[in-house]
């Protein structure tokens, strides 16, 4: 069952008397507190303290208990987690307990500076009294109690369940808390102290644990698996095993009875959605969008081109004006005149009013007129398409330089288009010279030139093969591995390799011979640029022969139809098929637990599950009896004829037949063996403790102030709470 907090703000504080004692169940897990007498505590939260800082002030606030996570999602908590007043059962944060304490007060309706109630605080079995001190000094310096008294929050959940007639005078009380597990023997209803046994396993490891394997199992699902879920699934699905190992063989064999004791939980999961075929509607609602969508386009590209002629309308008009001004100009003005309006010559203007006419006929759709071509085919002179290049430059002021540069890479550039265009129509030329002087090879010999042919292609293969061995050995052969059985260093090296050889030793040489000046001439730095050339292939190029040989191939393919190439000679490889994609599906966002559900709750009988070399409960029991003094012939009979369970950890099912099993193994034949469980195991600690702090005898129990602050420290070692009225 998961926790419930009840921190809602009292009101009646002022209703009760002074007299009236205030109880609290200050628990490892959970902080009760409420009013003597009553059957149920007011207030109830985790007993933990978180501080972390707001997100938009960075100002640290500090949390209480239980968070609301709508709330938390305005705080950053990764660099704080929650924390705990106790070191495993003792208290020893101080300070996270007065955090506690704040509230807890706060939330009954007192004052957080003066509390005038007396005070009935639950603690640890033998709590060390350096705690006991601490907190009793916290208590008295802090909030200013008048009165306190501790007391064994087990023993008050026995004393409530024996007068509910469950359990006798004599018995255990088995208690299985957060952090550990007593038993704890009663002789006469008061607590035997020096017999009672500890071990330091509770519902903490359990849940810990529990966490731990689901968090193994299920690794891409760890940010769901939080504590507070854990702590949820355990309390709902966790049971004790009557036989661990004949129910782990059960669940290692399968079948319908493990698949039974199996569980699921199912984390929030959409399915994909359904893609099923179109309606005539939805296509025709489709279509209609689409041509919404095309018409509005159409009509952005229309405003754009009307903006574009515009712009190239108005360019044009002002370069026709700036001409006809230019006209109206002398001689000997026309230099200041250019130099107002940014361009150079007359020339530049023209060439400027062509391009932008030309610009303006392609925005219109207009064709290319004859005026149009004719300038196109009119290339003009260098002189009047540059004319600053041949300029020199101390004449010339910084923008004309700039300008200068700009012409002179223009002119580079445009000269390199020129011959790479007229190289490549030799080169298309020579190609249909050669195929047309084969065709009349092939028509004069057919068979000849087929044999020529093949020859041809047997040679080039064989020259583009020995170069791809030639380049494989040189890559497996660096530094100074030596493979048997291949090539010579030189039979591998190549015309350029060879020459960046020569050129490497000639350095090392020169530099040997006395002072190294090397990098003192411009010259020496041209070793560099031969040095850097990266070609391994000979002056022909990898490209001359592998380009040849591809047009044999296809030449041969034409004409010969029994030959194939080498491509098509590769054997058949089956592909191998790539997984698909599968779309996640319910079953991916199941977690499910099987062994989990009795394998994390058996720490409580074999702690060395989870490496805690101590004893179970069963054996915990066993321990305590044997302690006792032996003041009658039937008290250890009385003792297993009255054993309690409490704690919140003695909820899981199946604890009580287990525990019972397990001392009847270690307890004579015959001897009578009872396990009960506590009326309420969680809330029976204050409930007794209410009760306790009710009754007339309760202030002779108590220790004041004055007490404390005549007798101090030594005079709390020696107190001790008397559970019998």
């Amino acid at each position: 069952m998961p926790f419930v907090s009840q921190t809602s703000l009292q009101s009646d504080y002022t209703l009760f008397s002074s007299n009236c004692p205030i109880v609290i169940d200050n628990g490892g897990s959970n902080f009760r507190i409420g009013w003597a007498g009553e059957t149920d505590p007011r207030i109830i939260f985790r007993n933990i303290v978180q501080r972390p800082r707001h997100k938009a002030t960075g100002e640290t606030v500090t949390i209480v208990g239980d968070h609301d996570p709508a709330l938390m999602k305005y705080f950053d908590c990764t660099r704080s987690s929650p924390r705990s007043a106790f070191d495993s059962n003792v208290v020893y944060q101080f300070e996270i307990m007065e955090y506690i304490l704040d509230y807890g007060f706060e939330r009954m309706g007192a004052d957080g500076s003066q509390v005038d109630h007396p005070v009935l605080i639950t603690e640890c079995v033998c709590n060390p009294v350096q705690s006991r001190s601490k907190m009793a000094e916290l208590l008295f310096e802090t909030y200013g109690v008048p009165s306190v008294a501790f007391g064994v929050d087990a023993a008050f959940s026995y004393k409530y369940n024996q007068q509910l007639g469950i359990c006798d005078k004599d018995g255990l009380v088995v208690c299985p808390g957060f952090t550990t597990t007593h038993v704890i023997p009663f002789v006469d209803g008061e607590p035997v102290y020096k017999a009672c046994c500890r071990t330091n396993i509770g519902g903490f490891h359990v849940s810990d644990y529990l966490k731990q394997l689901l968090s193994l199992k299920y690794p891409h699902h760890m940010s769901r698996i939080t504590w507070e879920k854990v702590e949820d699934l355990k309390m709902e699905h966790c049971y004790i095993a009557t036989d661990y190992a004949s129910e782990a063989r059960l669940f290692q064999k399968g079948g319908k009875e493990a698949e039974d004791k199996t569980r699921c939980w199912q984390l929030p999961w959409v399915p994909p959605p359904v893609e099923g075929l179109p309606s005539e509607e939805e296509i025709a609602r489709k279509a209609a969008i689409k041509e919404r969508q095309g018409q509005r386009l159409r009509e952005m590209a229309e405003a754009k081109r009307s903006s574009r002629i515009n712009e190239l309308e108005n360019e044009l008009q002002g370069l026709e004006f700036l001409l006809q001004q230019l006209g109206n100009v002398e001689e000997k003005d026309i230099a200041c005149f250019l130099a107002e309006t940014g361009y150079v010559s007359k020339q530049e203007i023209e060439s400027s009013r062509a391009k932008v006419m030309q610009s303006l006929r392609k925005a219109k759709g207009e064709p290319k007129g004859e005026q149009a071509e004719t300038e196109e085919k009119v290339d003009p002179s260098a002189a009047e398409k540059y004319p600053l290049i041949n300029i020199s430059d101390n004449m010339l002021t910084p923008e004309q330089l700039k300008e200068k540069k700009k012409q002179l890479f223009l002119k580079t550039t445009s000269e390199g288009r020129q011959r790479a265009k007229q190289k490549r129509f030799e080169e298309e030329l020579e190609r249909e010279r050669q195929n047309q002087q084969d065709e009349e090879k092939r028509l004069e010999n057919p068979e000849l030139y087929l044999e020529q042919l093949r020859a041809k292609h047997r040679e080039l293969s064989e020259k583009v093969e020995q170069r791809k061995r030639h380049k494989t050995n040189g890559n497996h052969t660096n530094g100074n591995h030596n493979l048997s059985g291949g090539v010579g260093r030189g039979e591998r090296l190549n015309a350029a390799q060879k020459e960046r050889m020569r050129l490497l030793t000639t350095a090392a040489f020169d530099r040997g011979k006395g002072e190294d000046t090397f990098g003192a001439r411009d010259e020496d730095w041209q070793l560099y640029k031969l040095m850097s050339k990266d070609n391994d292939e000979d002056e022909e190029g990898p490209d001359a022969y592998e380009a040849e040989l591809a047009r044999i191939s296809s030449r041969l393919q034409d004409i010969d139809p029994n030959f194939v190439s080498k491509s098509e000679l590769v054997p058949f490889q089956p592909v191998v098929e790539v997984p698909s994609f599968r779309p996640l599906s319910k079953e991916d966002f199941q977690i499910v637990f099987g062994v989990e559900r009795f394998r994390c709750p058996e720490i409580l009988f074999h702690p060395n599950l989870v490496g805690v070399d101590q004893v179970g409960v069963d054996e915990m029991a066993g321990v305590s009896i044997r302690r006792l003094p032996s003041r009658s012939q039937g008290l250890n009979e009385r003792m297993t004829n009255s054993i309690l369970l409490t704690g919140g950890s003695c909820l899981f099912p199946g604890i009580r037949e287990r525990l019972e099993a397990g001392i009847r193994m270690i307890r004579p034949c015959g001897s009578p063996i009872r396990v009960v469980r506590a009326s309420d195991p969680v809330l029976d600690a204050w409930r007794g403790a209410a009760v306790y702090a009710a009754s007339l005898q309760f202030p002779g129990q108590t220790f004041s102030k004055t007490d404390y602050y005549e007798k101090g420290e030594d005079w709390l070692r020696r107190y001790t709470l008397r559970y019998t009225l």
